[in-house]
C-alpha cells in the first residue's frame, strides 16, 4: 500500500539542489504518436487500417501484413501483470537518484504485450488499467495502474515523477482580478497547495471578489502586473525561487475584428497582456522553475497557460484576441522545449466562451470558472501538455484536425464564429 506524502520540511538553503536529469528521449518518428497521446491523457496504439491488427512497439510497417496504413486509436487499457522486476541501480543518472524502480511486462486482453513502469500496488499477477504518461524528458510512456483505486496511490513516488500534483507545492496564480481567479484559489486549496501565491495588479483599484480570494485558506495576494517588466521581475526576486506550479490566467479580451475597431488600442492591450504578459513571466520565473525541476518531493513541476481554443482558429467576432491568443500558443511551444530541460511540464488549458461579461453575447454554451479550474487540477494530476475545456473547445479542436481549413470557412462564414 502507498505511504501517503507528508509536507517537506523546509529546505536547508546551504544543502545543494539537485540538478535535473532526464530519462532517455530518443524515440523513432513513429513512437512520437506515444507522446502525442500521452499529452492529452490518451491511451492509444498503432491499428493496422489493411488488417486491424494493433502494433506495439510503433512502427513503419505492420507485423502482420506490412501495410504502412497504421492510425493512431484508442485501445481498451485492461491487462495483467505477467512479470516484474524492481530495478536497484541504473547506468542512467535520472533513475540511479530515484531506485528503487518498478517495471513490468503487462499482456493487454488488446492483444499484444508491453513492457511498462508498474505502480506499488500492483499486485504480481494482478490486473491492472494502463496509462499513457509523459515522462521527465517528455516522452510517452506506460504506466501500470491498480485496475481499483487503492489509498493514496497519487502520493507512489514513480507515479508522481510523472504527474503535476499540486499537493504540498506552492503555486501562483497571476491575475487576482480575473472571473476565474476565485475558484483557481479555492481548487488549489482543496488540492492542498501549500501556498497560493495570487498576483494583483493596481491594489488601489477595488474588485468584488477579493475578500472572498483572501479568505481561502494558504492564499497571499502579492502585487503583479504582467504588463510591467519591472513588477514581474520583483515578484519573481521575491518568490521565483519557491514556486513550483505557475498558473497564467491574466489576459485581455475585448469583442471586435480589424476594420470595424478603427484603431489599434485595445489589439495593443490584448498583445501586452496576452503575448508579451506570458514572456515576462518566463523571462522572470522559468530559470529558476526550470533548475528547481528535480527539487525533492515537491519540486518545481508545471507552467499552466490558459488559452482560447480560438487561437487554433481565427473567430471574427472576437478576431484579434483569438489572435493575440494564437501568438501565445506558438510562444508556449517555444517555452516548452526551454522548461523540457527541467523536466517541468507546460500546460496549454484551451477553452471555449468563459462566464464573464465580455462574453455575454454568445449563446451557451460556456465554460463556468469552476469548471475550469476542475479541468486545471484534473490536468495537473495526470501530467497532461494539452487541456480542451468545455463542449465548444473540445468540438473545434476535433474539427480542426479533421480539416483546418474546413473549419476555417465555417468560422469564417457570415454568421459564422458563434459555434
Amino acid at each position: 500500500m502507498t505511504t501517503p506524502i507528508v509536507p517537506p520540511p523546509k529546505k536547508d538553503p546551504q544543502k545543494r539542489t539537485r540538478v535535473p536529469t532526464r530519462p532517455s528521449e530518443l524515440r523513432s518518428r513513429a513512437a512520437l504518436g506515444l507522446a502525442a497521446a500521452a499529452a492529452e491523457g490518451r491511451f492509444m496504439l498503432q491499428v493496422c487500417g489493411e488488417c486491424g491488427a494493433i502494433q506495439y512497439p510503433p512502427r513503419d510497417a505492420c507485423a502482420a501484413c506490412l501495410s504502412v496504413d497504421l492510425p493512431w486509436k484508442d485501445v481498451s487499457p485492461a491487462g495483467r501483470l505477467m512479470a516484474e522486476t524492481t530495478v536497484r541501480t541504473s547506468t542512467n543518472v535520472y533513475f540511479r537518484e530515484r531506485t528503487p524502480w518498478r517495471i513490468g511486462t503487462v499482456k493487454l486482453d488488446a492483444g499484444p504485450s508491453i513492457m511498462c513502469h508498474v505502480h506499488g500496488d500492483v499486485e504480481r499477477g494482478g490486473t491492472v488499467r494502463i496509462v499513457n504518461r509523459l515522462d521527465k524528458s517528455g516522452q510517452g510512456v506506460f504506466f501500470a495502474l491498480p485496475s481499483e483505486e487503492t489509498p493514496a496511490m497519487e502520493d507512489d513516488p514513480q507515479l508522481r515523477e510523472m504527474s503535476c500534483d499540486p499537493k504540498y507545492r506552492r503555486v501562483l496564480i497571476t491575475d487576482a482580478r480575473s472571473e476565474n481567479a476565485v475558484a483557481l484559489a479555492k481548487a488549489f486549496s482543496d488540492a492542498q497547495a501549500s501556498i497560493i501565491f495570487v498576483g494583483e495588479a493596481e491594489s488601489w483599484r477595488a474588485y468584488p471578489h477579493r475578500a472572498a480570494l483572501a479568505a481561502i485558506p494558504n492564499v497571499e495576494i502579492l502585487p503583479l502586473d504582467v504588463t510591467d517588466t519591472q513588477s514581474v521581475n520583483e515578484l519573481a526576486g521575491e518568490i521565483g525561487g519557491k514556486t513550483d506550479i505557475l498558473v497564467n490566467n491574466a489576459r485581455f479580451v475585448r469583442p471586435g475584428g480589424i476594420m470595424d475597431r478603427g484603431d489599434t488600442v485595445f489589439a495593443r492591450d490584448e498583445m501586452e497582456v496576452n503575448f508579451l504578459g506570458l514572456m515576462r513571466l518566463a523571462q522572470a520565473f522559468g530559470p529558476a522553475m526550470r533548475g528547481r525541476g528535480a527539487d525533492g518531493q515537491s519540486s518545481a513541476t508545471a507552467w499552466v497557460n490558459i488559452l482560447s481554443v480560438y487561437a487554433y482558429s481565427n473567430m471574427p467576432a472576437f478576431g484579434a484576441f483569438s489572435a493575440s491568443n494564437a501568438a501565445a500558443y506558438s510562444l508556449s511551444q517555444c517555452l516548452r522545449a526551454e522548461m523540457r530541460p527541467g523536466g517541468v511540464r507546460v500546460m496549454n488549458v484551451y477553452t471555449g466562451p468563459t462566464e464573464d461579461a465580455w462574453h455575454q453575447p454568445l449563446p451557451p454554451p460556456k465554460v463556468a470558472p469552476a469548471a475550469l479550474a476542475r479541468a486545471i487540477i484534473a490536468g495537473l494530476k495526470d501530467g497532461l501538455e494539452d487541456v480542451f475545456v468545455g463542449d465548444v473547445a473540445k468540438d473545434l479542436i476535433e474539427k480542426w484536425r479533421a480539416g483546418a481549413k474546413i473549419l476555417e470557412r465555417e468560422m469564417t462564414e457570415a454568421g459564422g464564429g458563434e459555434t
